[in-house]
């Protein structure tokens, strides 16, 4: 096994950092842009569409008196500590701004330490002059340098609701990035699959969320223990714009330095491409057959916690579903954005489809990661070997795209099963509302599997597609962007359910447009060289 040779302790354990951090801001050159303006973008629209949702005083404290006693609500967003636009904006995107941070660093951290071993590149590397420790610090300062960004943006964005708040936010935001960040540099030490290293680390971000959800449902001042357990919860407790405790900063520096110490310890007392907790080499019972065999274990695990997310994700709309429409219900501004995402119909219908509609949204997101797991296994060179049998291209690749659409479906589906379960009725409905999501999320995939076809060195801009059409459904609606801006994304063009009329034009049309991009990518994958 190859090892570095730099003696341990030594300045040059650190040889060839700078270089290797203007690669990785290279490589990431449109990956972490995105994120960053996605992110952004999602901050700084808030103060303009909070003044038209409570543009009077008494909105707003009428919206502080139904959040003190709506736990639902303060379980998904929060609780509220001032009454200015400022604090609203804290308030309603903060926790939210924060862990798109986190998915940022991890990925970022990722795909510069675990990615790189795996792949067998970072071998080559270190037979240059290359210390120890520098690709992991490069890792991290590119999390820095991009979370530092963000961070500038919604500091400067929001300097005309007050400095001082604009920049407690900020920084916020971008502390709860660089907590995720050394937690995955620790977590791509302990595993021996960048994979796992990210799902790993997405399963601590998902239950820092859910901790803050328990802690933030029972109390209304951010004061549970369960909250103060999340660094996502600390980012509530530095309370931006409502007499900021910066104190709180000191926790988040606190909790960076010493899981970076704990990354770098464990970096020095490992080979090239080990792990303190290698994978096992094969399953203990069972056969792999078949391609289709290989790929179901290959992504049975994040099928898996998809599905548990998405069940919970249901459940926990569904029995926020009565407070939420009481909370807008006297609010004409907020009413005309749910209605505007769900449809026009009664306002529990469209609340409960733009939440729908949400979750479809995020469905693009595993699909599109289950697609490009084809791409991930044809450049680390694990694919040659499986093609080396009597196994074509097309099945090959066809076992993994039953996984990413059907399991597509199946999120989906267990999205409606929540719903129903956390609403009590309607499961008809809201299980029609959840699958005719699919076409949108089908067309996305399919996009996917055609830049893998046809243009793998393209194959990672699928994430951008996800990302932009995010970013569509998400901000256009409060931002009140035209219609046909809107359109762009599949999704603006399937039926608002419940509530609305089902229109099968628009569906038939989505799903025949996802066959055709899916057969163009199969046909470019047949007559194309494999890469690595």
């Amino acid at each position: 096994m190859t090892t570095f040779a730099v003696r341990p302790g030594s300045s040059r354990q650190l040889a060839g950092t700078g270089t290797l951090l203007r690669f990785a801001l290279r490589r990431d050159r449109v990956m972490i842009p995105v994120w960053i303006v996605v992110n952004a973008l999602m901050v700084l629209s808030m103060p303009g569409t909070l003044e038209g949702l409570y543009g009077t005083p008494a909105e707003r404290a009428d919206l502080i008196r139904q959040m003190e006693t709506n736990s639902s609500l303060r379980a998904m967003v929060g609780p509220v500590f001032g009454d200015s636009l400022g604090a609203l904006t804290a308030w309603r995107v903060g926790v939210y701004a924060g862990a798109l941070a986190a998915v940022m660093s991890l990925l970022i951290v990722v795909r510069h330490t675990r990615d790189e071993e795996e792949s067998g590149r970072q071998e080559l590397v270190a037979s240059g002059m290359v210390g120890r420790r520098a690709s992991l610090t490069a890792a991290l300062l590119a999390a820095v340098v991009a979370n530092g960004v963000l961070a500038l943006l919604v500091t400067a964005g929001l300097a005309g609701q007050g400095t001082t708040g604009a920049l407690a936010l900020g920084l916020g935001i971008a502390a709860v990035g660089m907590v995720f960040a050394t937690m995955a540099a620790i977590v791509a030490q302990l595993t021996e699959s960048a994979r796992l290293a990210r799902g790993l680390t997405a399963a601590v971000l998902g239950a820092a969320f859910v901790l803050r959800a328990a802690g933030d449902s029972a109390t209304d001042d951010g004061s549970s223990v369960l909250t103060r357990l999340s660094p996502l919860g600390w980012l509530e407790n530095l309370r931006p714009y409502a007499s900021e405790r910066w104190w709180v900063l000191a926790l988040f520096a606190g909790a960076v330095a010493l899981q970076g110490a704990v990354a770098y310890a464990l970096a020095g007392r490992r080979d090239l491409g080990m792990s303190f907790l290698p994978t096992r080499p094969g399953p203990a019972s069972g056969r792999l057959g078949s391609a289709g065999a290989l790929a179901w274990r290959l992504q049975r695990g994040g099928v898996l916690g998809w599905s548990i997310g998405f069940f919970l994700a249901g459940v926990v709309y569904g029995g926020m579903t009565d407070g939420a429409a009481d909370l807008v219900g006297d609010n004409a501004g907020a009413r005309r954005i749910i209605e505007r995402m769900g449809g026009q119909s009664g306002l529990t219908d469209a609340f409960l489809a733009s939440m729908v509609g949400m979750l479809g949204l995020i469905a693009a997101l595993y699909i599109v990661a289950s697609v490009l797991r084809l791409h991930g296994e044809e450049t680390s060179g694990r694919a040659e070997p499986v093609l080396a049998n009597a196994v074509g291209r097309v099945r090959w690749a066809a076992g993994h795209l039953v996984i990413a659409f059907g399991g597509a479906a199946l999120i989906m589906l267990l999205a409606g099963l929540g719903f129903a379960v956390g609403y009590g009725r309607e499961t008809g409905p809201i299980l029609g509302a959840c699958l005719v999501q699919l076409p949108a999320v089908w067309v996305v995939g399919g996009v996917a599997v055609l830049l893998h076809g046809v243009l793998p060195r393209a194959a990672l801009a699928a994430w951008g597609l996800a990302g932009a059409v995010l970013l569509i459904g998400w901000v256009g609606p409060a931002l009140d962007v035209p219609q046909v801006v809107l359109d762009v994304s599949p999704f603006g063009h399937l039926p608002k359910l419940p509530g609305g009329s089902m229109q099968w034009g628009p569906v038939l049309v989505l799903t025949g447009l996802a066959v055709l991009l899916v057969s163009g990518g199969l046909a470019g994958l047949r007559r194309r060289d494999m890469t690595t």
